[in-house]
């Protein structure tokens, strides 16, 4: 019994060393094994998060890049479409007409950002918007490149300055050609450099991000990095992807390093580099990096501790449950700060293996946002008890394929679920081992935003109608349905009188507020498939569709147009009427095209204008011969100051207390070699649209002035000399020093010059006007109001002006005889001026009874054919020495005791 209970006890205590063998071998083991599995865990996800740091920074530079890159070269565009437009309008116009006609009809670029410039054959800038030096760009980098090539393509050189600008910029020039294709000068748009750089956004590159444009010499165009904004570095070739893994490499530039990429934009020679810092981009990464090492180094003292103790190994399968919790939290934590809802399906199979629904698995906060249930009322729910339209629209199907199949797939849809709280719905689905993750964002936002930026690219922002692009397209698409339908197309061209008189008196914004007004009365009176839109300016078109070649149901629609146009409108507490000139042209009888139509509504259109406005034409093929007429007066009007085919003739004025005459005003006349006189009511308004008011009006100030100084010279008395000052002259910012060299060239005392503006022409900016009198006043010349009481001058803006005389406007003097209204409103102007303590001369007198009554009521000085038409500087001097010789015999020669001039 002993020897049996000791071999128990020996067999006992044998166990139990076993026991502890096993257990000081296994533990040790079972510790590196598990420090082993948690520092390659570790390591794993440090190394899939890096990966997927540097992917993120990479989709983020993609994604950057082509955000840039588009914007680069929508910017490009519309520099390149610009160079093409001035280089045929210096082709087809010269280079002094170019630029006036562009901007007449807004095509030039803002002015602030661009400088338009124009250099003839030999380098010299013949015109630029806005106005600058005149300077010689013969032996600059773009001049030579497009004199030695013959290339119609866009040059763009190195950003720099020049003696015009000081200032740093960038020159995009085209090639100007003569007839003859012979080089001609050249077109240079000149920009900021960092106007291609304006869209860095700190949020998104960080402050060691880069943007820039490069050359394909290598040299940066502009280069943005943070604030700081710079050009002419030479840029190192990025070498050629070798990984799927971006890779950041130092910049050549400053050293730091980037993700960078550079692409190419062939076109235009130039490639756009964008750059975000690894530093910046990587930081996170990095920080979750000491993160994990630190929970990593946690765990292994926490396992070294487990070693140590015995009795803590029953502890390892908490800690692994632990650990996996806390992953669990980790992505979870993610998946809550993310704006996308999250859905986690399980795939359900029926006795066949076939999908037949899915199990939603989990959700995250933003899925309760957007399906309006808790995360707990998700979990566990069928898909299609949910979602029932998902097996009829087509997602169900999608979603068994992805789960099936694997991969990943993305598509946009408006939404029609009202389970889901979106209007639009971007969709990630990702198939995974048992289901399928579905990633779901609201873009409902996006798309609005998508939708209000196609509508203002194809409408007028000002009145809201279609713009040129979409009429152009309206009316195509009426041509194809009347060519199909056998139907006919009317299209009507408007353009609204006195507009312009309401525009510069009351100002821009009461012009906005009568177009927009205008507009939708336009609208009111159309039929629901029927368009208007704003062409530009206060041009309008109407696209008339599905019509018969019966033209009286447009002439009765077109006269309720006109009749609602006309209608009253109060702005600025002041009423106001405009009228309109319609002109009509009919496809297919006027023409077959967008194009040919609308040049034939415009000619119509102008026919109503020169038939006295505020009717509606028919276009006929005798219009064409009109516009053919115009355009050779326009022609000729261009050689007329050249061949000296312009002269001055002068008009006295006389004091209606004396008589004696003591002043001329200064009329260009224009002796056409084939045609004769042309009236000045026929080429004035052609040397305004054309450009030339300006050069014509510096000549007769000139003619003007040696013509005063040479009557002073010939030893007649001094009188003034009037001219008039065109709205382009007033607005030139050298006005003043073209005053004082006409002043300086001739000799002629600075009191012995008057400038006539019209009310309209100071009414457009009264600060500015009076600003520029104020300095014409200084340098001694006299101003004075002409045509007035035709605009809409206030009180309070007239006492400002600094000016000597008004001139009551030839329509109201005209029917002084027989209008009541007429003498109120003389009478109200003399006393008003004469409170003001100014002269008042009157235009237009041509019979004894005006003079009379305009001498009763104060009027000051008289002008017209009663006393002289408009004569030769030999008739005025005639005139003065009479005069003279009269006052020398102690007589007084006054208007009544001389005879009338013919």
């Amino acid at each position: 019994m002993e020897a049996h209970g000791g071999h128990d006890d020996f067999g006992g205590s044998a166990r139990w060393r076993r026991m502890a063998l096993e257990t000081y071998v296994t533990l040790p083991l079972f510790t590196l094994v598990l420090l082993g599995a948690i520092w390659t865990a570790t390591l794993h996800f440090i190394d899939a998060e890096l990966d997927a740091a540097h992917n993120v920074a990479g989709d983020s530079l993609v994604e950057l890049s082509d955000t840039y890159e588009a914007q680069v070269v929508r910017n490009l565009q519309g520099i390149d479409q610009t160079l093409k437009v001035l280089k045929y309008a210096v082709e087809k116009k010269g280079a002094a007409g170019a630029l006036p006609e562009l901007q007449q009809n807004d095509l030039l670029p803002p002015g602030l950002v661009f400088i338009v410039s124009i250099a003839d054959a030999s380098g010299r800038i013949v015109a630029s918007n806005p106005a600058t030096e005149s300077i010689s760009v013969a032996n600059e980098e773009y001049f030579l490149y497009h004199q030695q090539r013959r290339t119609s393509s866009t040059y763009i050189a190195q950003a720099m300055r020049d003696q015009a600008n000081k200032d740093w910029h960038l020159h995009f020039t085209r090639r100007v050609n003569t007839p003859e294709g012979e080089f001609a000068g050249v077109v240079v748009v000149e920009v900021d450099p960092g106007y291609f750089t304006s869209g860095y956004e700190r949020a998104r590159l960080g402050e060691k991000g880069v943007l820039g444009l490069v050359g394909s010499d290598g040299v940066a165009r502009v280069l943005r990095v943070g604030e700081l904004v710079s050009w002419g570095q030479k840029i190192a070739a990025m070498p050629d992807k070798g990984t799927t893994v971006p890779q950041a490499l130092p910049g050549s530039w400053d050293g730091v390093r980037r993700y960078t990429a550079l692409r190419p934009l062939p076109r235009y020679q130039l490639s756009v580099l964008v750059g975000l810092s690894e530093d910046e981009q990587m930081a996170p990464a990095f920080g979750k990096r000491r993160e994990r090492l630190l929970e990593a180094g946690a765990a292994s003292v926490a396992v070294l501790l487990v070693a140590a103790l015995a009795w803590f190994w029953t502890w390892q399968g908490a800690r692994a449950r632990r650990h996996i919790r806390r992953a669990q939290e980790t992505y979870a934590a993610a998946s809550e700060a993310n704006m996308d809802a999250f859905f986690v399906l399980r795939a359900i199979r029926g006795a066949d293996g076939a999908i037949t629904d899915f199990k939603i698995a989990t959700a995250n906060s933003r899925a309760e946002q957007m399906s309006g249930h808790s995360k707990q009322a998700l979990q566990g729910q069928s898909l299609c008890n949910w979602l029932p339209q998902v097996r009829h629209n087509g997602i169900f199907k999608r979603l068994v394929r992805i789960a099936t199949e694997g991969g990943v797939h993305q598509e946009e849809w408006e939404n029609t679920m009202p389970q889901l709280n979106a209007g639009w719905i971007h969709a990630q689905v990702v198939g995974v081992e048992g289901g399928a993750v579905m990633i779901v964002r609201d873009i409902t936002e996006r798309k609005a935003a998508e939708h209000r930026i196609f509508h203002m690219a194809l409408h007028d922002a000002l009145t809201g109608l279609p713009n040129r692009s979409l009429i152009g397209d309206r009316l195509q698409q009426a041509i194809a349905e009347a060519q199909r339908d056998h139907n006919a197309v009317h299209v009507a061209f408007i353009d609204l009188d006195g507009f312009k008189l309401v525009n510069d008196g009351l100002g821009h914004t009461a012009g906005d507020l009568l177009l927009k007004e205008v507009a939708g009365r336009m609208a009111a009176c159309l039929r629901r498939h029927d368009t208007v839109g704003r062409f530009g300016g206060d041009e309008f078109v109407l696209v008339l569709p599905q019509q018969k070649n019966d033209m009286a149901p447009t002439a009765s629609l077109l006269e309720r147009v006109r009749e609602a146009v006309i209608g009253p409108v109060v702005l600025d507490e002041q009423e106001v009427r405009v009228s309109c000139s319609i002109g009509v042209a009919m496809y297919p009888r006027d023409g077959e095209d967008p194009d040919t139509l609308l040049m034939n509504a415009d000619a119509a259109m102008y026919r109503a204008k020169e038939t006295g406005k505020n009717n509606v034409q028919f276009y006929t093929q005798e219009m064409n011969s009109s516009l053919e007429e115009k355009l050779a007066l326009l022609d000729g009007l261009r050689k007329a100051l050249d061949d000296n085919q312009l002269y001055v003739e002068y008009q006295p004025k006389a004091d209606l207390s004396s008589g004696l005459l003591f002043g001329v005003e200064a009329l260009v006349r224009w002796r056409h070699p084939e045609r004769g006189m042309i009236r000045p009511d026929i080429f004035i308004p052609l040397a305004e649209e054309c450009g030339m008011i300006g050069a014509i009006g510096d000549w007769v100030l000139q003619q003007a002035c040696h013509q005063a100084r040479a009557w002073q010279a010939a030893g007649l008395p001094p009188i003034t000399v009037s001219v008039n000052v065109s709205p382009r002259q007033f607005d030139d910012l050298r006005l003043v020093a073209r005053v004082v060299e006409a002043l300086n060239a001739s000799g002629l005392a600075a009191g012995l010059l008057e400038l006539e503006v019209t009310e309209s022409l100071i009414m457009r900016d009264v600060g500015q006007a009076v600003a520029k009198m104020r300095e014409l006043e200084a340098k001694g010349v006299a101003l004075s109001i002409d045509d007035f009481g035709t605009g809409y001058s206030s009180l309070s803006s007239l006492k400002r002006f600094p000016i000597s005389r008004l001139k009551i406007d030839k329509s109201f003097v005209r029917d002084l005889d027989t209008s009541a209204d007429d003498r109120a409103i003389a009478r109200a102007i003399i006393s008003l001026a004469h409170e003001l303590d100014v002269r008042v001369i009157a235009e237009g007198v041509e019979t004894v009874q005006q003079r009379d009554f305009l001498q009763a009521n104060g009027c000051d000085e008289m002008q017209g054919y009663l006393l002289s038409r408009p004569v030769a500087p030999q008739e005025i001097a005639v005139l003065l020495a009479r005069q003279r010789e009269a006052a020398e015999r102690g007589q007084l020669l006054t208007a009544d005791t001389q005879a009338p001039i013919a």
